[in-house]
């Protein structure tokens, strides 16, 4: 009955309306409401503040809150690990990715689905900033995100690749013989680049700053970067996964240098022992895939550098 307790409460914290967590658990927002009072005196605390309506949760509350998301975790652990025992690996891996490396997931998935054919998975595109608090809050299993800082220990991470920025113009923009371009030149294109809000912006920023240029348009949508590539008056910068997408006949793709910016992008969990099976399956895959895009950075520009 505690467990059943703690899932409803837990309900109540994301919606933060009683009335839409009973909806998400498909019972009656009485029995809700009389759910979290039995808690309440179960532990003998006020959990919400309310009145008519939620209001907030109280500090023990947002204590219980913690307690209840790793509750609910170990015993979906536990049930998972039984289950694998009995009839192999089964259940959902969730998985939230930043948008320039979702056309890498595939990599992970494919070979975790042919070893395990009873594994399901669910993928979102997350903002990277999301990614921490979906992991803490046992919303995911796993993420896929820039490895920008240190982790804090609670987190383990397998770095996958060295995210690569690309000049991505008309093919007759520059000269063909032309097999790199440094940022500063780049500069003096005109660019039309991703918004501003997402994160592949940050570093692209950064080198136009230097060379004090600003893009002529912004955009959020891939389609409309290249409707405007292909006038053959304009270029974008962008991150090798996304380049690939852009690339035609006529559209090619120049590594960008000096400096020869990276990042790194790899897959986090949280830090668990024993780690779950789903999670500990996932980890040796991105361990097994992290190698295999390693040893094939050396010709990474050989593959991508191309004109259509």
């Amino acid at each position: 009955m505690l467990i059943e307790h703690l899932e409803l409460f837990i309900a109540v914290a994301k919606e933060k309306h009683f009335g839409r967590a009973a909806e998400v658990c498909n019972i009656t927002q009485p029995t809700l409401s009389a759910s979290i009072k039995q808690l309440e005196c179960l532990l003998g605390v006020m959990l919400v503040e309310r009145d008519s309506r939620f209001r907030r949760l109280t500090p023990e509350g947002e204590q219980v809150l913690t307690w209840a998301r790793r509750i609910l975790a170990d015993t979906r652990a536990m049930q998972e690990e039984i289950r694998a025992a009995k009839r192999g690996l089964t259940g959902c891996v969730r998985i939230a990715v930043v948008p320039t490396a979702l056309k890498m997931v595939a990599r992970l998935t494919k070979p975790l689905l042919e070893k395990h054919p009873g594994v399901t998975f669910s993928v979102r595109a997350s903002a990277s900033s999301e990614i921490p608090s979906l992991l803490a809050n046992f919303d995911i299993e796993a993420g896929i995100t820039y490895l920008d800082t240190e982790s804090d220990g609670h987190v383990v991470s397998i770095p996958l690749y060295a995210e690569r920025y690309y000049l991505v113009t008309a093919d007759g923009v520059l000269p063909k013989k032309l097999k790199a371009i440094s940022w500063a030149r780049a500069a003096r294109l005109p660019l039309c680049l991703l918004s501003s809000d997402t994160r592949v912006r940050g570093l692209i920023d950064q080198h136009l700053a230097r060379a004090n240029a600003r893009p002529v348009l912004e955009s959020n949508s891939i389609q409309v970067l290249v409707s405007h590539i292909s006038d053959d008056s304009w270029s974008s910068i962008l991150p090798l996964n996304l380049a690939r997408t852009s690339l035609t006949a006529a559209i090619r793709a120049i590594p960008l240098v000096e400096p020869d910016a990276r990042r790194i992008v790899g897959l986090v969990a949280m830090r668990r022992e024993p780690n779950t099976p789903l999670v500990a399956a996932l980890l040796d895959e991105a361990n097994r895939l992290s190698v295999a895009m390693n040893t094939a950075d050396a010709t990474v520009d050989i593959n991508c550098e191309v004109t259509g």
